[in-house]
């Protein structure tokens, strides 16, 4: 039987990336896979599902910490994009993927997040209702070279009201994060401030 491939529209690496081994992750036995979303995931899956429902992983949060040189920044200006780091806990979507499509839904995820290796995936605990569920999500390395989680709020700020990439403005790409997650009753205050920072500094560079 052929492998089933979920499509995705990879862009090539930029020259001296080199993608990474394919991670070893293995769902634990006997237990379903659970894909969590803290981004676009929630919003734009890419992959077949069997239900859906929000899930707060506990540990993480979500956080502009992570460096984009191509999407939203490049090489030489790079910008921010979301990624999952210590400290406190995310709400976000939990995806549970049928049996049959494990492998392919891994490797789709594999393609989509780990072109460079800046996340880390593994099993974390996350909150689905009445339930605790260990869940598939992509944590950013904070060894890696992308990682940007060190920068306080007002330079990130100034870095995504600055920056663009082959996907546009750095500062579109967190606006419609923040319109996405309110869509979904998502309340992030810190990235809602963030948005606001943005914002008046881009205001002031025209004025």
């Amino acid at each position: 039987m052929p492998k089933t491939v979920i499509p995705f529209d990879a862009e090539p690496p930029l020259p001296g990336e080199t993608p990474p081994a394919f991670p070893k992750v293995t769902v634990p036995k006997g237990e379903a896979l659970w894909v969590f979303g803290y981004g676009s995931l929630m919003w734009d899956p890419g992959f077949p599902y069997l239900e859906q429902a929000t899930a707060r992983l506990w540990g993480y949060h979500r956080a502009f910490c992570v460096w984009s040189h191509r999407y939203r920044g490049t090489p030489e200006a790079p910008g921010l994009v979301l990624g999952l780091k210590p400290g406190g806990s995310c709400l976000g979507r939990a995806f549970r993927v049928r049996k049959a499509d494990e492998a392919a839904v891994i490797d789709y995820l594999y393609r989509r997040e780990m072109l460079t290796g800046v996340y880390r995936p593994g099993f974390h605990t996350a909150q689905l209702g009445a339930e605790r569920r260990r869940v598939l999500a992509f944590v950013a390395d904070h060894k890696h070279v992308q990682y940007a989680g060190r920068l306080s709020e007002p330079e990130a700020a100034q870095v995504i009201a600055q920056s663009s990439g082959q996907r546009g403005p750095n500062l579109d790409y967190l606006s419609n994060t923040v319109a996405h997650l309110d869509a979904l009753g998502i309340n992030d205050g810190p990235l809602h401030k963030l948005l606001a920072d943005a914002q008046q500094l881009c205001a002031a560079k025209r004025a």
